[in-house]
């Protein structure tokens, strides 16, 4: 069943997510202060590519200062952002009943989209 979503959620704008979040990512690959943030992008485009069968957990390390910085950097700058695009998303995929487990994987990449440091993403099963 997962292979079918993740089908479906790449045939029905996935790759577009997933191309937008790996162009990010390289944009902030070219600065050194990027690369922190490119790598939680890269994270995101990872997720936003196959979805399905994939849970985000808070890692070990996620309540370390350095992971408490970084989110709030990110949130200031574009962690709200990309976190509320998410969200709508995932209220126009919940119109119909179809869309529900699409809205999910939504508000799985709201959610690692508003605070992407210390969270690491695993494998259901």
């Amino acid at each position: 069943m997962n292979a079918v979503g993740n089908i479906l959620w790449i045939i029905f704008g996935g790759f577009i997510i997933f191309i937008v979040y790996l162009f990010g990512s390289i944009i902030l690959f070219i600065t050194i202060i990027g690369i922190p943030f490119g790598i939680q992008t890269l994270k995101m485009a990872m997720l936003a590519l196959l979805p399905f069968g994939k849970k985000v957990n808070p890692g070990e390390r996620s309540d370390g200062c350095l992971y408490i910085v970084m989110n709030i950097i990110w949130i200031m700058i574009a962690g709200v952002e990309i976190a509320v695009l998410h969200l709508f998303f995932a209220l126009l995929c919940a119109i119909t009943i179809i869309g529900i487990p699409f809205a999910r994987q939504h508000l799985k990449l709201a959610y690692l989209g508003l605070v992407p440091f210390g969270n690491d993403i695993l494998d259901k099963g």
